[in-house]
């Protein structure tokens, strides 16, 4: 009984593989000539794209092989979601269905990243409006930003997508962001450790628990690259006391479950001390075997330090660069002896070949054009490679100030054995800057200054600054401009209009003014690496506007002269800058000297300047600097010292705790400020980290003292006149410029001195 219905079901099931069969066989169609090509299914894309991408045209052969190709490149276009040829006749038809287009991206919940920001990255993954919409391209563009919120320690963070269609065959993507609170470090463990405590060698870490500063320092913000950091630190601590088979047996890292809270765990093992006990040569010195031991770094006797190792074998390969010697090797081979715990070290040398420089590449410059970076290097193409030359070139570029970061990578040329590439590699930052400053006192309440300043104007290397003082009592507008290869040769170009209206500091307003304006230009010659000797100079005009009460002072220059002087002053002056950073300084010295000479004109004098300031580390966390400046002026032909030429001692940049521009001589009747030509002040600062702000170098305090006084034409300098003050402050590298707050005490101060105890200024370290 079951007969008939197992044969009628099998005679359906071999009537269905036919009809397969013979579906399959119509797919393959003969080779034909195409008489024409049409497309159907375009809303937005033009026809001439299609047709643009097929391997065939009109009149070709057209098979199953050319279908498939054609096929696969529309595909690949990535603009369309569906692809079909059909054949009719002599006449192919390609048959499209368009992706929807991105018509809007819509952000939802975002708060840790700027919106601009992330619309370029998604742009540059192809995810922007007008743009066709890919499911794969928005999954990838969700984790990566997953991925961003766990760079900032936002673990918590989840990203939705949604798709939204709209007409037109359009879609609306928005990403709705849920970021949660950061993940912060609840713990940090150190275990293993017999020599030093677990505070000692926490103090090492940047990471932390966290503090009151935390808000600002985002210490306690877990990160992966941090903790390597620090382990690294931890690291360098322990080979740089001694300890030579120190090493870091595990690292865990545990978060809790609702992903606030994180802790890390650390696990060490010390190791013995060491103590070097001999330094060994081995190897190729080319001859020159006293010339490296001079190089030596590391201590006899003394504890196995790392960095004196690494500082010995990078002298030894950076003097092999010297002599053309780019891929010398020196290799550190410690001879332990555990019995004794004592260690020689063998210096074993390859020189390898000498090689030539090919070519030198600039990257990383988006705004900076590479002549910039290229005028700056000492060491030539297809000339032999000299080390000194390079290092000198790497300085000269980071000395620019355009760059966070300069670093120089020398790489083989393939199939040559004596020649090199050298690539520069720098990481730009902003290079224009404002600068404020400002002091509260009981006359003038709120004082201003303004200035913007763009030190790579337009990529060029060109310096070009306005500075405005918006004071009551001090207008000043000043235009400059520098060229720093006005020559080839690398002489600079310096050009400066000015405007500035003076008025009494303290007292009545409207007692006088100083009106001076003029121009100058002025050319700075390198006579070294590391001098430059500039010379220029000036022409001005100086009118003095009798007010309310003119000192007497004034009146009697004025019956002498008049009301207006010019003068050509001629300009010669010295700089030499060898801090490590321009912002932040810890080590070197920075010398400027300046002298003006008028000979003709109304005014005849001589009037010079100079100062020095010397930063010297006392620990790695403790710098001190100390701040010398002199001036002395004298008149000419027998003509008085112009008054209007006068130096001002007191206040911000000076004398801290004292008014501004109040230590020196005064009128005998007004009791009016005239300042004088001669004048001294000395400085000395203690820095050191905020407390509760790690080892950040932005946020610091400081301990000063300051000692000054301006003196008069026909005063004797007596440093029994010198005023001074002690007091502390803090000062932080914002985003506008180095930010300092001061409270100072006069220490040594006479009952008609003007004091002024709070001050802040943006700009300058004194």
């Amino acid at each position: 009984m079951n007969f008939l219905p197992n044969r009628f079901r099998l005679h359906h099931l071999c009537v269905l593989l036919a009809a397969a069969i013979s579906s399959m066989s119509a797919w393959a169609v003969e080779p034909f000539k195409l008489k024409d090509i049409r497309v159907e299914g375009l809303q937005r894309i033009e026809s001439g794209t299609v047709f643009a991408s097929l391997p065939f045209r009109v009149g070709d052969m057209y098979n199953d092989e050319s279908g498939a190709a054609a096929i696969r490149a529309l595909f690949a276009l990535g603009l369309f979601k569906d692809v079909r040829l059909d054949a009719q006749g002599d006449v192919l038809v390609v048959i499209v269905e368009e992706r929807p287009s991105i018509s809007e991206v819509e952000w939802v919940g975002l708060k840790e990243f700027d919106k601009d920001v992330l619309q370029k990255a998604l742009k540059e993954v192809g995810i922007s409006e007008g743009r066709p919409f890919d499911k794969a391209l928005a999954d990838k563009a969700e984790q990566e930003l997953k991925r961003q919120y766990i760079t900032r320690s936002l673990y918590g963070a989840e990203v939705v997508t949604t798709v939204t269609p709209v007409d037109r065959n359009r879609v609306k993507l928005t990403f709705t962001v849920s970021e949660g609170g950061p993940s912060k470090i609840k713990e940090i463990r150190i275990t293993g450790n017999q020599n030093f405590s677990e505070g000692t060698l926490k103090d090492q870490f940047n990471l932390d628990v966290g503090g009151w500063l935390s808000w600002y320092t985002k210490s306690d913000r877990y990160s992966r690259t941090k903790l390597n950091a620090d382990l690294e630190a931890l690291r360098s601590y322990y080979l740089s006391r001694g300890f030579l088979e120190f090493r870091i047996d595990s690292t865990q890292v545990a978060i809790s479950p609702d992903k606030q809270d994180i802790s890390v765990a650390i696990n060490v093992t010390e190791g013995e001390r060491f103590v070097v006990s001999g330094v060994k040569l081995e190897g190729n010195y080319l001859g020159k075997e006293d010339e490296f031991k001079a190089l030596v770094k590391i201590g006899l006797g003394q504890p196995y330090n790392a960095e004196t190792v690494a500082e010995t074998n990078k002298a030894f390969t950076d003097y092999f660069g010297k002599f053309g010697f780019a891929f010398a090797r020196v290799d550190a081979r410690p001879e332990i002896d555990r019995l004794t715990n004592r260690v020689t070290f063998v210096l074993i040398a390859e020189p390898s070949r000498r090689a030539y420089v090919r070519r030198i590449n600039v990257a990383g410059n988006n705004r900076t054009r590479d002549e910039v970076v290229r005028r700056e290097f000492r060491q030539l193409e297809s000339a032999w490679y000299d080390g000194d030359k390079i290092k000198l070139s790497r300085d000269r570029v980071d000395r620019l100030g355009f760059f966070t970061e300069v670093n120089i990578e020398t790489q083989e040329v393939p199939a040559t054995t004596d020649q090199v590439d050298l690539t520069v590699n720098v990481i730009e930052k902003p290079t224009g800057s404002v600068s404020l400053g400002a002091g509260f006192s009981s006359t003038e309440k709120v004082a201003l200054s303004f200035g913007i300043r763009q030190e790579n104007a337009f990529g060029s290397g060109n310096y070009l600054a306005t500075e405005v003082n918006t004071s009551k009592y001090n207008r000043t507008i000043v235009i400059s401009t520098t060229d720093p290869y006005f020559t080839p040769e690398g002489i600079s170009r310096t050009i400066d209009i000015f405007h500035r209206t003076t008025r009494p500091y303290l007292g009545d307003l409207n007692a006088y003014s100083l009106v001076n304006s003029g121009a100058g230009m002025r050319f700075g010659v390198p006579f070294s690496e590391i001098d430059t000797v500039y010379f220029g100079a000036n022409l001005e005009q100086t009118s003095i506007r009798p007010g309310n009460n003119l000192p007497n002072a004034y009146v009697e220059y004025m019956q002498q002269f008049g009301y207006t002087s010019n003068s050509l002053p001629f300009t010669i002056g010295w700089a030499r800058d060898g801090r490590d950073s321009a912002l932040v300084p810890t080590r070197g010295i920075l010398q400027r000297f300046n002298s003006d000479l008028s000979a003709s004109g109304d005014a005849r004098y001589v009037r010079t300047n100079y100062q020095i300031q010397q930063y010297t580390p006392l620990t790695k966390k403790y710098t001190l600097a100390l701040n010398a400046d002199l001036g002395w002026g004298q008149g000419l032909s027998n003509r008085p010292y112009p008054l209007f030429k006068n130096y001002f001692v007191g206040g911000l940049g000076s004398v801290r705790g004292f008014q501004q521009s109040t230590l020196g001589p005064s009128d005998s009747t007004n009791s009016l400020y005239l300042g004088g030509p001669k004048k001294i002040v000395l400085n000395a600062e203690l820095m050191a980290p905020f407390p509760g702000a790690g080892n950040d170098r932005t946020l610091r305090l400081f301990a000063f003292t300051d000692v000054g006084r301006a003196f008069g034409e026909n005063e004797k300098i007596n440093l029994n006149e010198l005023r001074s003050s002690i007091g502390v402050g803090l000062s932080w590298i914002s985003p506008m410029g180095p930010l300092r707050f001061s409270y100072a005490l006069p220490m040594k101060r006479q009952v008609a001195d003007k004091i002024q105890r709070l001050q802040f200024q943006i700009g300058t370290s004194f």
